[in-house]
């Protein structure tokens, strides 16, 4: 059999699939990856992009964070590709029990899935800082300098920025959601983010899948595909 045939024969028999998903799930949907740094990032921006996105920076150079977030973090036009989809129709025939996710671009919820743990936040999510009013992503984008509220106040996005701590809340969700698994599929990430990656070890059984463009050897996989994640869930 091929792993392919193999996986398909997996997904079949399994009735609690949790979907582990990063950056490489959504650049198939026209998301680059900000870890696979290009020259744009050296010509726009004094600063690495882990820098501009820490929360000592966002509080001590609003303007150049917003500036960059702006431009690098928001891409409201890009559509679910087939991973989401697929992940999203095992979900509503019973398959799948949720999806943890390292994105924050809402993908996973533009293709219909509902339960969606999402580690580090969204961009569909900004709040005032002083009265805690909500703001849609589209409104971010069609702000300048440092977006602020009605109130006055200034708003922040609802994402995880380096110094940050993940929500207990989910970290506890997410925990639950592997440990109950009978298949975990790891796809397009390379469980180097912690604690994120840490979740990935209480995972109980035995049919852990990862998909991913280059092969994970930290992960202890007893399935590896080496392929874009929307490329082999859209062949099943």
């Amino acid at each position: 059999m091929t792993n392919l045939e193999i996986l398909s024969q997996w997904v079949g028999e399994s009735r609690r699939i949790v979907a582990f998903t990063g950056a490489g799930c959504s650049t198939e949907s026209g998301i680059p990856d900000f870890r696979s740094t290009d020259g744009l990032y050296h010509q726009q921006y004094d600063y690495p992009p882990e820098t501009i996105l820490s929360h000592s920076f966002y509080k001590s150079n609003p303007e150049e964070f917003w500036r960059f977030y702006r431009n690098k973090m928001l891409y409201l036009d890009a559509q679910p590709n087939a991973a989401h989809r697929k992940l999203a129709e095992w979900e509503a025939e019973g398959k799948l029990l949720a999806v943890v996710t390292q994105n924050i671009d809402g993908l996973h919820q533009k293709a219909g899935s509902k339960n969606v743990l999402e580690l580090h936040g969204s961009v569909h999510r900004n709040y005032c800082q002083r009265c805690g009013s909500f703001y849609s992503a589209e409104h971010i984008l069609h702000t300048t300098g440092i977006p602020r509220c009605d109130c006055g106040g200034p708003i922040k996005p609802d994402v995880v920025l380096y110094e940050e701590g993940l929500s207990q809340r989910t970290i506890e969700q997410s925990v639950e959601a592997i440990a109950a698994a009978d298949l975990l599929l790891i796809g397009g990430t390379s469980l180097v983010v912690y604690p994120a990656a840490g979740l990935v070890r209480y995972y109980q059984g035995n049919r852990l899948v990862v998909i991913n463009k280059t092969p994970l050897e930290s992960a202890g996989a007893d399935l590896t595909i080496t392929a874009p994640i929307g490329e082999t869930l859209g062949a099943l």
